[in-house]
């Protein structure tokens, strides 16, 4: 088994938000104030990954940067571990250096997820800027773009009183098949089954055989649609896409509470019960992770 959507909450990543908040605390007041466990560095954090993913039976995860300019936490997990990790980071397009830090990110760092939050960072999928970025993932094949639609909702931020002044008009899946169309060749990932937009993701899925669906999370965003199930959601994204395209995720985050193994135990039973072969099941829970980003070679 394989986990497409895990967050490494760094120390940067702590820092980044309590300069956001403008209070002086320091990550580790942070942590405190949230009662979560201090990360530590980015190579104990990834240490205390390995021990859990251990604990859980879990052989690969990705690991996203979750807040931009955080790439080189997660590089120092990935190097610390490259057969266990993928490096996923977050990156902002409207920054003017944004196409050189996912150059250097992917290039020099050895991460192989983009990974783009539309209606956070308020810049439609159409902008130029967002092509420039994909344009680096395209001249370095086994890159993949994340593009989270739908709706956006970041606890952590509501926890620390952090205002999120995001656009969800932006996050439109149907935008990323105009992207993926444009760029057959890199993988793009849609995470929580547009969030939302399921109808819109699986009309993306659908038009462009490169784009992905993740399953992470709890996906709360059925109650959107009165009646709907998860099991619901599996038979009907399996019925466009087919077992090769659906990437199996938890959205796990922050310690102690680790891998979240209810997502899984939920995700797995939903999956039981719609009668597919083995094979297929094996595919969405870690063979189609394992080669949209082959382990390396020892």
């Amino acid at each position: 088994m394989n986990d497409c959507h895990c967050h490494f909450f760094s120390t940067q990543f702590f820092s980044t938000l309590a300069n956001q908040r403008g209070k002086g605390d320091t990550a580790v007041q942070l942590c405190r104030m949230l009662e979560w466990d201090d990360p530590g560095t980015a190579w104990e954090l990834a240490s205390r990954w390995v021990r859990e993913l251990d604990t859980a039976g879990v052989s690969r995860a990705a690991l996203i940067a979750s807040v931009p300019g955080d790439e080189t936490s997660v590089a120092a997990a990935v190097a610390n571990q490259k057969n266990r990790f993928v490096g996923f980071f977050m990156l902002d397009p409207t920054s003017p250096d944004a196409p050189d830090r996912a150059w250097r990110a992917v290039k020099d760092l050895g991460l192989r997820g983009i990974c783009l939050f539309p209606a956070m960072h308020q810049v439609p999928l159409d902008d130029e800027r967002v092509r420039r970025v994909v344009e680096v993932a395209e001249a370095h094949p086994g890159t993949a773009v994340f593009v989270h639609c739908g709706v956006l909702s970041v606890g952590v931020r509501k926890k620390l009183g952090l205002v999120s002044r995001f656009d969800m008009r932006l996050g439109d899946p149907l935008g990323v098949s105009r992207l993926a169309a444009m760029f057959p060749s890199v993988p793009f990932i849609i995470p929580h089954f547009g969030a939302g937009l399921f109808r819109e993701a699986l009309m993306a899925a659908d038009s462009c055989p490169n784009v992905h669906l993740d399953t992470s999370s709890s996906n709360g965003w059925i109650r959107y649609s009165p009646g709907l199930t998860l099991e619901d959601v599996f038979t009907t994204a399996l019925a466009v896409t087919g077992p090769s395209r659906l990437l199996f995720g938890t959205d796990s985050s922050f310690f102690p509470r680790g891998w979240q193994r209810s997502i899984f135990d939920t995700q797995k039973a939903a999956v039981s019960r719609l009668g597919l072969s083995a094979d297929d099941e094996a595919l969405i829970f870690g063979g189609n992770f394992d080669r949209l980003f082959p382990a390396p070679r020892t």
